[in-house]
This record gives C-alpha cells, structure tokens and sequence, in this order.
C-alpha cells in the first residue's frame, strides 16, 4: 500500500492502517522529522485510547490503554539505542509476545530482534506538508 497524505489527512490515514496492517506490530522508517510520532499519535486515537500520545525518547517505551483501563500499545523510540542488548535487556521480547499493538520507531537500530510477522511502514518527506507512506 503507498499513499500520500497532509496533516489534515492524518486521522484517515490512521484509520486505514488500523484496518489494512497485516500485523500489530509496526516497524516505522523514517528520517527525523518525518512525522512517526504525529503518525502514532493518530494511529493510538484511532484505535480508542484518549491517553496523550509522546514520543518514549527517553524512556524507550510508553504505554496507552483504552478507555476501559486496558493495555492497549506499547510505543517504543529505539533511537537512542546503543547497542540491540539494551532492548534485550528492558525485556522487548516480552512485549512483542503482549499480543497487544506495537509502535517502533528507529526499529533500525534492532534488526535482528525484530519479529518476522510485522508491519513495515516507510514515511519519506515529499515536502514541508506533504507525506508518502507505504506499509507491506
């Protein structure tokens, strides 16, 4: 799938990824600055959490719930990641057997420890508002 999408698109957009991953956890690929927190952001309301959505840059991984309390995503920013061991070591294996949605950002920095069965969504800049994304 390859769309391009606005801001003002966002919540579509996040609707349709909701719907059409082949997975619930997601690789996002991206440069910085290319919108993977605003896109998660969109991505977490659309699936019901009303929990405010940041970016786990320092504590590598946050937690959203659904109105009813319940776990809902974890969303983790590998981007300060020195080594794979530190994701090992803050036990991401687990979260990956959670059975609950998974949003990586900078999955880059752990190749080897990704799962097979994930989605894959590329984010380029086409330019200052404009976004093309693709996911397999």
């Amino acid at each position: 799938m390859q769309l391009k999408y606005e801001q003002k698109d966002i919540a579509n957009i996040a609707q349709k990824i909701v719907q059409e991953s082949n997975s619930k956890t997601i690789a996002f690929y991206g440069a910085m600055g290319a919108g993977k927190t605003t896109l998660i952001k969109a991505i977490v309301k659309a699936l019901g959490s009303a929990d405010e959505v940041s970016s786990p840059t320092f504590g590598l991984v946050n937690e959203y719930h659904s109105k009813n309390g319940q776990v809902l995503a974890y969303h983790f920013d590998f981007y300060r990641l020195d080594d794979e061991m530190e994701a090992l070591d803050m036990g991401i294996e687990e979260y990956f057997y959670s059975h609950q949605w998974i949003f990586m950002e900078w999955p880059e920095k752990i190749p080897s420890l990704l799962p097979e069965n994930i989605t894959k969504l590329k984010i380029e800049i086409l330019d200052a508002t404009t976004r093309e994304i693709s996911w397999d």
